[in-house]
């Protein structure tokens, strides 16, 4: 009975066995996952470059203060003017990672408004105007990618006109380019690979220079006169 009983269980469970491995094999074989993709290649953002030649153009404002000496009193007549001004410029830099070295010429019209005026103890009526400025400069900057910041120093010449008219009208005039030093710092930023925007400023000091004018009443008038000019530029350069 037992053996009958046994025997009976063993078959039944080998017909199951073979109806599991039937079913398992109709079973779809697992599909293998897909490749995933590499990540795309992202460039990393190109570093600004200063380097290169540059031309470019500038306006802004002038302040000019000049002082006659009174040869009558031995004191001294102060004028001061404030007026625009416009020009251009060029230069060139190069650059070491973050240190920009550079050097740059421009000039400046002043003619719309650098003038003073005045009158010495002797009632003699004194004009002074200057009518252009130049300089010619080395240039030190930092570049922080786009922006950068810069010092730069030089000589300086200046276009100055002076006139001496007596009280009878009789006048004279005495025209010189002047040298002398300059100094300033400013802003320039990069806007694409070759236009940049800036802004500085900028002093110049030419010093005292002697002035001798000859009129009906004043034969031998003889003045030492210092000028100064302060500058401030927003200007536009194309660097090749």
């Amino acid at each position: 009975m037992l053996r009958a009983l046994f025997g009976g269980f063993a078959f039944a469970a080998g017909n199951a066995l073979c109806i599991a491995c039937a079913a398992g094999a109709d079973l779809p074989l697992p599909q293998k996952a897909a490749p995933v993709p590499p990540a795309a290649y992202v460039p990393a953002p190109e570093i600004y470059n200063w380097s290169g030649f540059y031309v470019g153009g500038h306006i802004g404002g002038g302040f000019a203060d000049s002082s006659w000496s009174d040869p009558f009193t031995g004191g001294n007549n102060t004028f001061n003017s404030l007026g625009f001004l416009g020009g251009g410029q060029v230069g060139a830099n190069v650059q070491f990672n973050w240190l920009v070295l550079g050097v740059e010429g421009d000039f400046s019209w002043t003619g719309l408004g650098l003038k003073g005026s005045g009158t010495d103890s002797a009632g003699n009526a004194i004009n002074t105007e200057v009518s252009w400025t130049s300089t010619v400069t080395g240039r030190v900057g930092a570049a922080f990618d786009r922006l950068l910041i810069f010092g730069k120093g030089g000589v300086a010449f200046a276009q100055d006109q002076s006139t001496l008219t007596d009280p009878t009208g009789s006048s004279a005039s005495n025209s010189s380019v002047r040298t002398g030093w300059t100094a300033g710092a400013g802003l320039e930023y990069g806007l694409t690979r070759n236009w940049s925007a800036k802004l500085e400023y900028d002093y110049l000091s030419f010093g005292s220079q002697g002035l001798n004018f000859s009129t009906a009443t004043q034969p031998s008038y003889t003045s030492n006169a210092t000028l100064n000019v302060q500058e401030i530029k927003a200007g536009l350069n194309f660097r090749f």
